[in-house]
């Protein structure tokens, strides 16, 4: 498929009725796919994905679309959000330890780039802890530096590792044996296939 088709493929699978905040309506993004004003499309959609509960398929086929017009924040940014879609999401509050303190001294990528060890109270069958293992995308930020402080999605690796994952528990980031940053749980939402019995 090309972008076109790709982008009015995504379209057609946001309803009708449904608007961002700004307003701007599935008519408005329809304007633009006419006109062949790929780029705010996609942007636009983007938005309706976050205001609304869309499928994988609407953010398969923007990251495609993305990957074509060489939009590379926009692809990550679709790509990762196909990944929440597949493995969940932990939205989280990271503080990382300041450079002087830790083995990081340089910043981490927000986009999505790092997958860090995460200590959420597992054990090892030896009895020590064990970690698991979870994408990061930062919220709003380019780069996190080392002492900073930001919202986080963690995508889990293995998404049965996190069902005991609660609001307000606290968890640490590590890139090695050293603790790199401490982490409060925001929110859990993990694939229904994944989610214990109550």
């Amino acid at each position: 498929m090309d972008v076109p088709e790709l982008l009015e493929a995504a379209f057609l699978l946001v309803p009708e009725e449904t608007a961002t905040g700004n307003d701007i309506t599935v008519g408005d993004v329809w304007d633009y796919l006419v006109h062949d004003e790929w780029e705010i499309a996609l942007g636009l959609l983007e938005e309706f994905g976050e205001a609304h509960s869309l499928p994988l398929a609407f953010w398969e086929k923007l990251a495609e679309a993305a990957d074509q017009l060489q939009l590379e924040r926009s692809a990550a940014w679709c790509h990762w959000r196909c990944s929440e879609l597949r493995n969940g999401l932990i939205r989280a509050d990271l503080t990382l330890r300041p450079a002087a303190e830790a083995r990081r001294t340089t910043p981490i990528s927000g986009a999505g780039v790092l997958r860090p060890m995460w200590d959420i109270g597992l054990l090892a069958p030896t009895g020590g802890r064990a970690v698991s293992i979870a994408g990061l995308w930062v919220e709003n930020m380019p780069m996190l530096e080392p002492g900073g402080r930001a919202m986080v999605r963690l995508v889990p690796l293995t998404p049965s590792h996190w069902t005991h994952v609660q609001r307000g528990q606290q968890i640490t980031m590590h890139e090695d044996r050293a603790v790199a940053g401490t982490a409060v749980i925001l929110g859990v939402c993990l694939p229904a296939t994944v989610m214990p019995a109550r």
